[in-house]
């Protein structure tokens, strides 16, 4: 019979441990946590977004905060916007003059202003400006109320917070975004046609006329419409924003921010898709 021999713990070779700390896994790691935390923020704003959907459609309905929002994004909004559209008016008309003289087709100012400002310029640019104004005001005023507990308080009142604070203002982006951009394509077109008069003489009447002849309505109706969706995108993600904040004032700051930059840049990805969408929809 063989005589056992102990053998202590530690005569045992250790093997080797895999290197948690090496910079390849702390990236891996790294990459997959923000992988992780992107589908997650998609994932909570569909998720506030059919909250939002299913409040509105059920009643009581908050007219009164849809007016008072409906004002303030609306009328409060417009001097800004029309005076981002006479500057782009004024910007396109010295640069389509210049451009249209080095070939030789200055007849075609009118019709390339009016197509340019219309389809282009003046629904980007009235987007852009109110999701600066309107994004970072929705952000910071519904983010105070959430660091403030004021949210908390009106779902304490057996009001659904989601009906009163961002369908309202959901819907009032909605509606208003299309008027602010007929009021910035008529700033552009004016400021266009005074820019081109002062340095040739050309009447307003032969303007329009050359501008908009052989348009249809389906040249300038999508265009002018589309921006329905980039209030939508202002709207809910400014709203989104500003009632998941946490961290006080700092995340009342962080809330403004993120609510522009996201806003601004999910608005010109919409309107690649929405070109395309309309190019093939109205060719």
């Amino acid at each position: 019979m063989r005589n056992s021999v102990a053998v202590h713990p530690t005569d045992i070779p250790s093997q080797p441990k895999s290197n948690r700390n090496s910079p390849a896994l702390a990236i891996a790691d790294s990459t997959s946590k923000r992988i992780g935390a992107f589908f997650e923020w998609f994932g909570n704003l569909g998720i506030f977004f059919w909250q939002v959907l299913c409040a509105a459609v059920t009643p009581p309905y908050e007219w009164r905060e849809l007016i008072r929002q409906l004002d303030e994004i609306g009328s409060k909004s417009l001097p800004l916007v029309a005076l981002a559209g006479a500057a782009i008016g004024v910007v396109v008309s010295l640069e389509a003059r210049y451009t249209l003289s080095r070939f030789g087709a200055k007849s075609l100012f009118p019709s390339s202003l009016v197509y340019s400002v219309i389809e282009v310029m003046g629904p980007i640019i009235t987007g852009l400006v109110v999701s600066g104004r309107v994004g970072a005001g929705i952000g910071a005023e519904l983010a105070s109320m959430k660091v403030t507990e004021q949210i908390d308080a009106i779902e304490a009142s057996a009001i659904n917070p989601y009906r009163l604070l961002a369908a309202t203002r959901i819907l009032a982006c909605i509606v208003m975004l299309p008027l602010l951009t007929v009021a910035a394509d008529i700033c552009a077109l004016l400021t266009g046609w005074f820019a081109q008069a002062m340095v040739e003489p050309l009447a307003f009447r032969q303007f329009i006329e050359n501008g908009f002849h052989g348009a249809t309505f389906n040249a300038f109706l999508p265009p002018t419409f589309k921006t329905s969706v980039y209030g939508l995108i202002i709207g809910l993600i400014a709203c989104f924003q500003g009632m998941r904040t946490t961290g006080g004032a700092e995340g009342v700051g962080r809330a403004a921010t993120n609510s522009v930059v996201l806003a601004s840049l999910f608005l010109i990805l919409a309107d690649v898709v929405l070109v395309k969408f309309i190019l093939v929809v109205f060719p």
